[in-house]
């Protein structure tokens, strides 16, 4: 799993009660333009990549696989979270987004940085899975 760093939003959002982790839909959306993790803080605030060749506007539904809290750090780790390009390569993108889409606005949690932009080429996988927080 790439680096991830957590939008600066998050923390409020999270002790705000705009988060439930255990039960929203969070997605994973992609992009080549480096999110601000200071001053962004709604899926409007992305510049995702284009549609097509298996990459769906709005991204993937994240499957939380685990929750937990243990001496007060909270860890989540996801699955499901992965594009296989067909017909044709999915677009030029860095970095890996999760987002809550339930919430209004679509908060953003965290941006994971894969440290090169790259294409998925035609009939390859890429993938997000694991620890998005904690570790």
């Amino acid at each position: 799993m790439a680096t991830v760093t957590l939008f600066n939003v998050f923390a409020l959002d999270a002790v705000s009660g705009v988060h439930d982790l255990s039960s929203d839909t969070l997605k994973v959306a992609l992009t080549d333009t480096a999110p601000s993790t200071t001053s962004n803080a709604g899926y409007a605030d992305l510049t995702e990549i284009a549609s097509g060749n298996g990459y769906t506007t709005g991204g993937v539904t994240a499957t939380v696989d685990t929750l937990s809290q243990t001496s007060g750090a909270v860890s989540l780790v996801l699955s499901g979270v992965s594009w296989t390009a067909s017909g044709g390569d999915i677009a030029t993108h860095r970095y890996a987004v999760l987002y809550n889409d339930t919430s209004t606005g679509k908060r953003l949690i965290g941006v994971a940085d894969f440290g090169v932009s790259a294409v998925i080429a035609d009939g390859n996988t890429e993938t997000a899975n694991g620890t998005w927080i904690g570790g």
